[in-house]
């Protein structure tokens, strides 16, 4: 994506909902696709990441191989629950043009129940880009309103992940292109923006 800005969120979207990825063991997967949330062998208590993009998140699962993380969740939460939860949000690291001192950011992130990095998207070959994917970590009582309010739906996509692997492994990557999901660039109300970009 030429021209890509660094810290805009790009996402599967509509208008009412939009689509996060997690990668579980199939422990969790599914019981929580049977349920159509997240349920018990699942941790609330537990900080729970959730990442808008596809290929971050195959990136981080090693395309669903990576040992607990073997199933990949697509995941559609409402928009306002996304939002709602960049609103209560701090950066997970220290950036001076938002905070005076690192104690001032650090009371921040310990008042916050969501935590926001920024990590280099990958492409294809999951190899680095120049422009950043946002990560969202939710706690406390952030997981818990993504678990009773937020989630609208949950499916499957680790055969995807397999098949474009697959295609890509094979050299076909016009043909892993074109199965990857449409991700657009989502937009952020302007308060949103400026918290986390």
């Amino acid at each position: 994506m030429t021209g890509a800005a660094a810290h805009e969120v790009r996402a599967r979207f509509d208008d009412e909902t939009i689509t996060v990825y997690q990668a579980y063991p199939a422990r969790i997967a599914e019981p929580a696709l049977e349920a159509g949330t997240f349920v018990d062998p699942f941790k609330r208590g537990r900080m729970t990441w959730i990442k808008p993009s596809f290929l971050w998140m195959t990136y981080r699962c090693g395309w669903a191989t990576k040992s607990d993380q073997e199933r990949v969740l697509a995941i559609d939460i409402t928009r306002d629950g996304f939002e709602e939860a960049l609103s209560r949000s701090c950066l997970s690291h220290f950036d001076r043009t938002r905070f005076s001192a690192v104690e001032e950011w650090r009371e921040a992130v310990r008042s916050r129940p969501v935590r926001v990095p920024w990590d280099p998207e990958r492409d294809l070959h999951l190899n680095p880009l120049p422009y950043r994917a946002i990560q969202i970590g939710l706690s406390g009582p952030a997981v818990e309103r993504y678990v009773e309010n937020w989630v609208s739906g949950i499916r499957d996509v680790t055969p995807l992940a397999h098949e474009i692997h697959a295609a890509v492994a094979a050299g076909n990557i016009d043909a892993a292109a074109s199965l990857l999901p449409e991700e657009r660039v989502y937009p952020l109300p302007a308060a949103l923006t400026e918290r986390i970009a």
